[in-house]
């Protein structure tokens, strides 16, 4: 035990009979930090929490009847070295020396603190050592007291002291009694989870299951191990995926700023479109009002002359009407009734406003070129997230043919004689591919020119691969499929029937991970299909190639996973 140097001083300068006194009126020595203190700037409660005679943590505090808290070991040494009984700090001296037991409340506070600060619990002392003491081999939960090696020897060679059970050095030995019968609890009883003594087994816990606690120590061990194993797998697990997540984030912030510099690119591609297109419109309009004019300047023309020429035929009319030569009027009048040659003019005339249907006309060839533009850059977008795509043989239907590169499946008539695994699919005409996507982007495409029925998309990884499957996300898939006749579907729990214009040739593939999107494109078109919206997706997710029975060589065509070609 540490003795404050001032207190040893006193003590071996001082009578043995003066010692009580001088500790009494010793000037309470300073405290000061020690490297199992608990003070903490935190926490004001923890200063109170050390010995005044050893300056250090408390161990087993006992409390005075005037009140002050002592280390047990502390205090009794104290008094044994003197006459009287007095309280080290207030000085009250005790007629009779006071039966010292542990404040177990203020013990728990203590032992409270040194977990929740972390602290070097101090090494278990012998309780019989003198200054100097050295440090604790055993403890005997019968005596209630600690030992080094040469205080210990008794125990081995006393007969009464030779039955008492040993075990390795603890602070509080009190702990290790029955509080019932004030024995050793050297048992545990399974059927109340509880520590218990040999009377115990004889009493209450009689017909009871009751096992040495070292035998349930041991088992307690093995499952903590049992469960230490399982929490570093949870700390593994969750810690690669707070990386997946930085990854994604990453992954996404990236995507983002390609995508807002796409979006500035494609926008600006639309207004220069809007532009070329308003320039076009506004040319014709132009190009039609200058016919227009030229138009009614021949109008204008011919009416003039037409003008001029029933001018002269007015005036000789008019000068005929007064002539008194009848014969020539006779003569000349045939020429002067005959008809003109002169237009009707009811039903010509200048169109003064612009043609609506040249408006509508310019407008639909606008969309129709905006939306080229757009399905263009969509596709240009997508196509860089472009993955090559391997067919997993280990997968395949039993009947299926798979090309020696793994990218092109067909249907055979043959059932091979396949190695039984259970990544296999054994009912259905499917196969995925080898590699599984669980975050990001990716995007392929797949030949399906020739073929009469196919299914294909994606599919998560625990798709059910033994007997039956009804597709739909559901049941984790998201798929498009053709039937016989040319129909589209896209595979929802209610099958959605797709109107498409043309027969597809070839399908892209495109899904965005944590979007939750799988989209489905025409490539030789560079348009929209259909897209899973909305979904969520736990798991890794796999090309999904499904296609179908050959048909009596109806549908022999293969399905081919094509190169993507960026076109600029």
């Amino acid at each position: 035990m540490f003795v404050h140097p001032y207190i040893r001083k006193m003590y071996e300068s001082a009578p043995d009979t003066h010692r009580a006194k001088a500790m009494a009126e010793s000037p309470k020595p300073r405290k000061t930090r020690s490297p199992t203190s608990l003070r903490s700037p935190t926490d004001p409660l923890t200063e109170d929490l050390q010995c005044s005679i050893c300056l250090d943590v408390f161990t087993n505090p006992v409390t005075t009847p005037c009140g002050h808290n002592f280390c047990k070991i502390c205090l009794k040494e104290c008094w044994d070295n003197h006459q009287d009984h007095s309280c080290p700090i207030c000085k009250k001296t005790f007629n009779q020396k006071p039966e010292l037991k542990v404040n177990t409340t203020l013990r728990d506070i203590v032992d409270h603190c040194k977990k929740r600060n972390h602290l070097k619990v101090p090494e278990v002392l012998c309780d019989i050592c003198t200054v100097p003491k050295l440090k604790a081999l055993k403890s005997c939960p019968a005596c209630q007291s600690s030992y080094c090696k040469t205080h210990l020897e008794r125990h081995f060679k006393v007969p009464g002291l030779k039955q008492h059970k040993l075990i390795n050095p603890v602070k509080n030995l009190q702990d290790h009694l029955c509080q019932k019968h004030n024995r050793h609890l050297e048992l545990f009883c399974r059927d109340d989870q509880t520590c218990v003594c040999v009377t115990c087994t004889v009493t209450e816990h009689k017909t009871h299951n009751n096992v040495p606690v070292e035998e349930e120590s041991e088992m307690k061990k093995t499952q903590m191990k049992k469960t230490q194993t399982d929490v570093k797998q949870m700390i593994q697990d969750r810690m690669k995926k707070t990386e997946e997540i930085k990854r994604s984030v990453k992954l996404r912030k990236k995507n983002t700023e390609k995508e807002k510099a796409d979006c500035v690119e494609l926008f600006a591609d639309l207004i220069r479109s809007i532009e070329r297109c308003q320039s076009e419109l506004l040319e014709v309009m132009e190009q039609k009002q200058k016919a227009a004019e030229k138009q009614a300047e021949k109008l204008i023309k011919e009416l003039e002359q037409e003008i001029t020429e029933l001018k002269r035929r007015n005036t000789e009319l008019e000068q005929l009407s007064h002539t008194e030569d009848h014969l020539h009027l006779l003569q000349i009048y045939p020429s002067l009734c005959s008809p003109l040659d002169i237009k009707i003019w009811t039903g010509i005339s200048i169109n003064t406003c612009v043609s609506v249907e040249t408006l509508r006309r310019a407008l639909a060839e606008l969309q129709d070129t905006l939306d080229k533009k757009l399905n263009q850059n969509v596709m240009k977008r997508i196509q860089q997230y472009a993955v090559d795509v391997t067919l997993d043989h280990d997968t395949a239907h039993p009947e299926l043919i798979l090309s020696e590169d793994g990218k092109q499946v067909q249907h055979g008539n043959i059932k091979h004689d396949h190695p039984h695994n259970d990544k296999r699919f054994d009912k259905y005409i499917i196969v995925l591919g080898k590699e599984g996507f669980s975050s990001g982007r990716f995007y392929f495409e797949v030949q399906v020119n020739g073929k009469t029925q196919w299914n294909l998309g994606v599919a998560r990884e625990s798709i059910n691969r033994k007997g039956e499957l009804h597709l739909c996300p559901k049941n984790g898939n998201w798929t498009l499929w053709q039937s016989s006749g040319n129909k589209y579907q896209a595979c929802e729990s209610s099958p959605v029937p797709l109107s498409l214009n043309v027969k597809l040739q070839k399908v892209g593939v495109f899904v965005d991970y944590e979007e939750g999107l799988v989209s489905f494109y025409d490539v030789e078109s560079r348009s929209h299909i259909y897209s899973f919206t909305g979904q969520s997706f736990t798991e890794k997710l796999y090309p999904f190639l499904s296609p179908c029975t050959n048909d009596k060589g109806k549908n022999s065509a293969p399905f081919i996973i094509t190169p993507v070609s960026y076109d600029e």
